[in-house]
C-alpha cells in the first residue's frame, strides 16, 4: 500500500538524500518527500516507520470518509428505496460469490430467481444455491447475532443442505487441497476455528475494513469446510462491514484472479489488496 525509498539527488559534488514514499489514492499515485541530510541516517528504519505510519494516516482518513459518507447517504434514503437497494445487492453479490465458485448462474438469471421467483433453464443446484444465498444474505443483514461459529455452520447447512446434504453444516473430517494450496489437517480444524472466534471477540479496537479483511484470509486458510468456503467468507467479509456501519464489497467474478492471488499471499499482502480494493470502489461510486 505505501512505496518507501530513499532516493540521492546531487548538487555540484554533494549528494542529498530524501525519503520518498508514495501510495494510491483516488486512483492516482501521490508522492511525498522528507529530507534527510547529506547523508543517511543511523536512525533509518525509525523514520521509514513514522512515513509509514503518516501514509496510513491517509487511508484511515479515507475509510472514515467512505462510512461518514455511506451512512449520511443511507439515513436519507426512504424504505422502499433501502429495500429496492438492498435487494440489487443481494442479486449483485449473489451471482458473483456463486460465479468464482462455478455456477453457471448469470446476473440476469439471478435477478429472475431473486427478485421475481423466475427459475431459468439452468442446473436445478446452481437456481437452488441462488435462492437460499439470496435468503442467507438478506437474513443476515437483520440479524443481530453475534458471529461465532455456531453461526458460520448454520449459514453453511442453509446454504447446502438441499443440494448438498452430506457436508452441509458440517466441518470437514477429511485433507482437502485448493490449487497448490494443502490447507490445515482436518483433526486441527475445531481448534483453529475456535481460535478464529477469539480473534473476532478480542479485536474489538480494529478498523472494521482491516478486521473483515484479517478475519476473511484466516478463515480461507483454514478452510473448515469440505466446499462453500468461499460463499461463506465471503458472506463473513460483509456481515462483519454492514454490523460496524460500512458499505459492503462485492468481490466481481471477473476480478477474480485478483482476489485468488491475494490470498496467495502473507496475511499482510492480502490486507493490503482488500483494502486497496475497498477504498477504489467506494471512492469510486461515492459510497
Amino acid at each position: 500500500m505505501v512505496c518507501v525509498r530513499v532516493v540521492e539527488r546531487k548538487k555540484g559534488m554533494k549528494s542529498y538524500f530524501y525519503l520518498q514514499y508514495s501510495f494510491r489514492r483516488d486512483g492516482n499515485v501521490v508522492t511525498k518527500e522528507k529530507y534527510l541530510g547529506i547523508e543517511i541516517p543511523k536512525i533509518m528504519k525509525e523514520i521509514e516507520e513514522e512515513a509509514a505510519q503518516e501514509m496510513e494516516s491517509f487511508v484511515r482518513d479515507d475509510l472514515n470518509e467512505i462510512k461518514s459518507h455511506f451512512q449520511k447517504g443511507w439515513k436519507k434514503l426512504p424504505d422502499a428505496i433501502k429495500e429496492k437497494h438492498v435487494q440489487e445487492i443481494a442479486v449483485a453479490f449473489t451471482y458473483n460469490t456463486n460465479a468464482i465458485e462455478g455456477s453457471k448462474i448469470t446476473m440476469r438469471d439471478a435477478r429472475d430467481i431473486i427478485s421475481d421467483g423466475i427459475a431459468p433453464r439452468k442446473p436445478v443446484r446452481d437456481v437452488k444455491e441462488t435462492e437460499t444465498h439470496a435468503k442467507v444474505f438478506l437474513d443476515m443483514l437483520l440479524s443481530e447475532e453475534k458471529i461465532t461459529k455456531r453461526l458460520l455452520l448454520a449459514w453453511h447447512k442453509e446454504l447446502f443442505s438441499s443440494t448438498k446434504p452430506g457436508i452441509a453444516g458440517v466441518f470437514r473430517n477429511y485433507l482437502i487441497r485448493v490449487g497448490s494450496y494443502v490447507a490445515p489437517d482436518w483433526q486441527d480444524v475445531k481448534e483453529l476455528m475456535r481460535d478464529l472466534m477469539r480473534f473476532v471477540t478480542a479485536s474489538d479496537n480494529a478498523n472494521p475494513v482491516e478486521f473483515a479483511a484479517r478475519v476473511h484470509y484466516r478463515f480461507e486458510k483454514i478452510h473448515p469446510f469440505g466446499d462453500g468456503n468461499g460463499r461463506v467468507g465471503r458472506l463473513l467479509i460483509n456481515a462483519m462491514l454492514w454490523r460496524a456501519g460500512y458499505p459492503m464489497l462485492i468481490i466481481e467474478y471477473r476480478k477474480r484472479r485478483a482476489y485468488y492471488r491475494a490470498l496467495e499471499k502473507d496475511e499482510e499482502g492480502f490486507v493490503k489488496y482488500f483494502i486497496r480494493n475497498y477504498i477504489r470502489v467506494h471512492k469510486r461510486r461515492g459510497s
